[in-house]
């Protein structure tokens, strides 16, 4: 169950995660970047394998990129690129393994958008992802900027 609530979702489980990201996927238009942040073991590979899911198959074997640093994948409708940042030493390294080709054409997913340090793309959905207290859900507040600014971004249960 996907539920609002002082300006965050709250989702229950991992199917509500994966609601969201087919939900985020949807309004992915080329030039745009979603940007995961939060604590390790927050969700943010379980929601960044629902969006690519949701714009390639069902069944896509989704790896998460910690040591290829990125994955491509070719959608139907919209290439998208998946991209963990977190081992990179500088901004510039991620220029250098293509996010910005990546935008010319299609999207890109971008786990540990913190390291680049203030160079992050203007089109994007900034996505704050963190656990309840209790563990039993994640609270995800959803922050546009550019393109994404009033393109609906309303998700309800």
């Amino acid at each position: 169950m996907i539920h609002a609530a002082d300006g965050d979702l709250r989702l229950s489980d991992e199917a509500a995660t994966g609601r969201l990201g087919a939900a985020i996927a949807a309004r992915l238009e080329p030039g745009d970047a979603v940007c995961l942040s939060g604590p390790l073991g927050a969700g943010k590979s379980t929601l960044a394998r629902a969006l690519v899911r949701a714009l390639t198959t069902p069944d896509e074997d989704v790896p998460s990129p910690t040591f290829t640093l990125v994955q491509f994948y070719e959608g139907p409708r919209l290439k998208v690129a998946h991209f963990d940042l977190y081992r990179l030493s500088s901004p510039d390294e991620a220029y250098e393994i293509g996010l910005d080709e990546a935008l010319e054409d299609g999207a890109a997913v971008i786990e540990w958008p913190q390291r680049l340090e203030g160079r992050l793309p203007p089109d994007r959905l900034d996505v704050e992802i963190a656990l309840s207290e209790d563990g039993d859900e994640r609270r995800v507040r959803l922050i546009p900027h550019g393109a994404w600014e009033g393109r609906g971004l309303e998700f309800g249960p």
